[in-house]
């Protein structure tokens, strides 16, 4: 670890969800680890959630309230609603600690802030201050957003579900591949996220050569890191616990934010399994799932008949999701479900041989770093676009595809998993490109790796070179 300046510090803002955190949090411990003093700030309705917080030199915490603090009990359709308290609160709040920072004198040196918290840019832009954005999906979705929200915006309105689109540095892409954003507008159900992409995007635009960090690697996704000539993108990722990946620190085991408790006995229940026999699922920590999509994932895992680990959260209420399966009695003698784990450690366990998954960009960058093959099946947001990197440009795995209805049957869910599961050339392919990406991860994560390069010259030129 550099030693710790007493000048250089920074403020780093995220959104207050799992998804958010865990990529910023591990982001937060390597800038300490290069010397500079960050404090990691979110609101109360993820920071009260939180049991146990990482104790580390050099790191503090400064949560905010967002007006519901744990108690907003909406529906999507009213997110906006937590988002525009979100947004005034934290805003306020932003802004009075850079205030009280200045006053003490020890002004911060820069805001980071990360994906759909633009207002923390415009808060610092009003008050003077400078920031970096880090985008923790790919770049290739920050791709397709800006071209989007600028000259391409007719391209993707009068885009037909069957046309095969081509973006400057992007692989050919058809509207299933693209971010479900892009298809939404601020009206819509996902207008707070829409309206705070189209405002980074002007934000970005407004600013003279802006620099942005992203959560990926060079050898990753090379051309779309260089697609668009107004940003300058830099891979600083995967932002993924040490000991998983460069094991500079074999102790940097976990995240260290859980927002929800993890279950027990699911690393000794893997153990007993065989290497390879394992299919893992996960749908990440906000993501759900319907009853029906929920039905078709189970009744094809009893008719595959091998071993499984099945992450299924709560419902809101406290309820137990899988008590309404048909199968449930069934599906039971052949795995095991647990509410939460620690899926870093679930994906480099051996006897993982697949991994079904939503494709949030966390969950893909954790299969890319253990070399586990995957079964995609996305949702929402990134993940259509994620799935399609996964399938065809990085070919790490498969794709479910929906009947016409937009279904995935049980049938589909069973023919995929033997594909990444069962003997064959189609599933060697698979592990061989799961392989070279996982150690290509590695190897951009090492001293002299394109992302530790990258950190170090962001650290050294634009913070510590202005403390």
């Amino acid at each position: 670890m550099e030693n710790l300046t007493n000048d250089c510090h920074v403020l780093l803002v995220t959104f207050p969800g799992q998804g958010h955190i865990n990529p910023s949090l591990q982001f937060a411990k390597r800038l300490v680890n290069l010397g500079v003093k960050v404090t990691f700030s979110t609101s109360l309705s993820a920071f009260n959630r939180i049991s146990k917080l990482p104790n580390i030199e050099g790191l503090s915490f400064a949560p905010f309230s967002d007006g519901y603090d744990g108690k907003f009990k909406g529906s999507m359709n009213e997110f906006d609603s937590f988002y525009s308290s979100l947004m005034s609160h934290g805003s306020e709040f932003v802004t009075q600690i850079i205030k009280s920072r200045v006053a003490e004198g020890h002004p911060f040196t820069r805001i980071i802030y990360t994906t759909i918290m633009a207002w923390v840019g415009v808060v610092a832009k009003s008050i003077n201050v400078p920031s970096t954005f880090f985008w923790i999906q790919p770049a290739t979705v920050l791709d397709i957003y800006y071209y989007c929200f600028t000259d391409y915006a007719d391209y993707f309105k009068n885009c037909s579900q069957d046309q095969v689109v081509e973006l400057p540095g992007l692989p050919r892409l058809s509207p299933r591949d693209f971010p479900s954003l892009v298809l939404s507008d601020v009206n819509s159900t996902y207008g707070w996220a829409v309206k705070s992409i189209i405002d980074q995007v002007e934000l970005l635009n407004s600013e003279e050569n802006p620099r942005v960090l992203v959560n990926t690697f060079d050898d990753l996704e090379h051309d779309a890191l260089r697609a668009l000539k107004n940003l300058t993108m830099v891979g600083i990722g995967p932002s993924i616990p040490s000991a998983f990946l460069d094991e500079n620190d074999p102790f940097d085991k976990s995240f260290g934010a859980d927002l929800i408790r993890s279950s027990e006995d699911y690393m000794e229940w893997l153990d007993k399994r065989t290497k390879d026999s394992v299919i893992y699922i996960a749908f990440g920590s906000y993501s759900e799932i319907s009853s029906q999509l929920m039905e078709e994932i189970a009744q094809g895992l009893v008719k595959y008949g091998r071993p499984f680990l099945w992450v299924i959260r709560e419902g809101q209420n406290g309820e137990n999701p899988e008590e309404n399966l048909t199968c449930k009695e069934e599906l039971e003698k052949h795995g095991k479900i647990v509410r939460w784990c620690s899926q870093v450690e679930v994906l480099q366990h051996l006897s993982l041989g697949c991994f079904l998954t939503h494709c949030g960009w966390n969950s893909t960058l954790e299969s890319v770093c253990s070399g586990v093959p995957v079964v995609a099946c996305p949702l929402w947001t990134d993940q259509g676009c994620n799935a399609k990197l996964v399938q065809d440009v990085w070919k790490t795995g498969v794709r479910v595809n929906a009947n016409k209805d937009g279904i995935v049957e049980r049938d589909e869910f069973k023919r995929c998993i033997e594909i990444v599961m069962e003997d064959g050339e189609k599933r060697d392919e698979l592990k061989k490109n799961a392989k070279k990406w996982k150690d290509l991860a590695k190897e951009a994560m090492k001293e002299n790796g394109s992302s530790n390069l990258n950190l170090r010259a962001y650290v050294n030129e634009i913070l510590l070179n202005h403390c």
